[in-house]
């Protein structure tokens, strides 16, 4: 059945015209090395990428008709290239260029992918999409309170930023952070931004709606415990994250976002 899905899936396909949205069907997988095997695993990581980035759904990721067909990806390939990324650096004995890690980027068949996605129950979800401001009060481990913005300045602020912006770029989402001024302006701060109603904070940071969130280090979940909101429509969503890395926090609440964005409803609860 999957095999015949597939099948109709391809035969379906015709040239599409490039526009914006085709930025959608671009992923990028770090790989080592070029080899066929690397090549093939990489192929599949990208497919895998590009699915959840179209439809806005995260739980294509791990979708068992998609693992079954991740051994077909490069089918769905148009093109292909590789950087180095330790381009610069001499070669070693111990590691010949074969095994240097490089980022695999591939573009893929719009066609393909949409009629994929279709065989799969889902659709693809268009650009442009919507500016979604983030409102985060962060707990850290040294016991400082602060709100990120995208002008505070401390330890981990940057680092912060950086993995919000790489999550927000993996799915096609854009994610803004407000500045220290703006949010002074609008009577808020840390005490203050989880208890605020979600309506009309967004224009605080230019978006077109908020995401309201804390990130707070626990010892006893030996990690961050992460809870947000966000209303879209005339529903408010919640979830959180429990022992997690920072990453892995603001991935669950891009992912999460773009689930419920997307329209394919409410996600999942991340704990470790």
């Amino acid at each position: 059945m999957l095999a015949a899905l597939l099948v109709a899936a391809l035969l379906s396909c015709r040239p599409a015209a490039a526009d914006d949205n085709d930025t959608l069907y671009r992923a990028t997988a770090v790989v080592s090395g070029q080899g066929e095997e690397r090549q093939a695993l990489g192929f599949a990581l990208c497919l895998k990428d590009v699915l959840v980035k179209v439809s806005g759904d995260p739980r294509l990721a791990d979708n068992d008709r998609v693992n079954r067909l991740t051994g077909l990806a490069g089918t769905f390939v148009t093109g292909f290239g590789y950087r180095d990324r330790l381009s610069g650096r001499p070669l070693h004995d111990e590691q010949g260029s074969y095994d240097r890690p490089h980022d695999l980027t591939c573009d893929f068949d719009r066609q393909k992918i949409d009629a994929l996605l279709g065989s799969l129950g889902s659709k693809p979800w268009p650009a442009p999409r919507p500016r979604v401001a983030l409102m985060l009060v962060v707990s850290d481990m040294k016991g400082r309170v602060f709100t990120l913005t995208t002008d505070s300045v401390g330890s981990q602020d940057e680092d912060m930023r950086g993995s919000l912006a790489a999550a927000s770029d993996r799915l096609a989402l854009p994610f803004i952070l407000p500045g220290q001024a703006a949010l002074s302006a609008a009577g808020l701060d840390a005490g203050t931004l989880p208890k605020t109603e979600l309506a009309g904070i967004a224009s605080i940071a230019d978006g077109d709606m908020a995401v309201v969130g804390t990130l707070t280090w626990s010892d006893k979940a030996l990690g961050w415990v992460a809870d947000w909101r966000l209303a879209a429509g005339t529903k408010t969503y919640g979830w959180h994250a429990r022992g997690v890395g920072y990453d892995d926090a603001f991935r669950n609440v891009v992912a999460g976002a773009a689930q419920i964005l997307s329209g394919n409803g409410q996600p999942a609860d991340l704990v470790k």
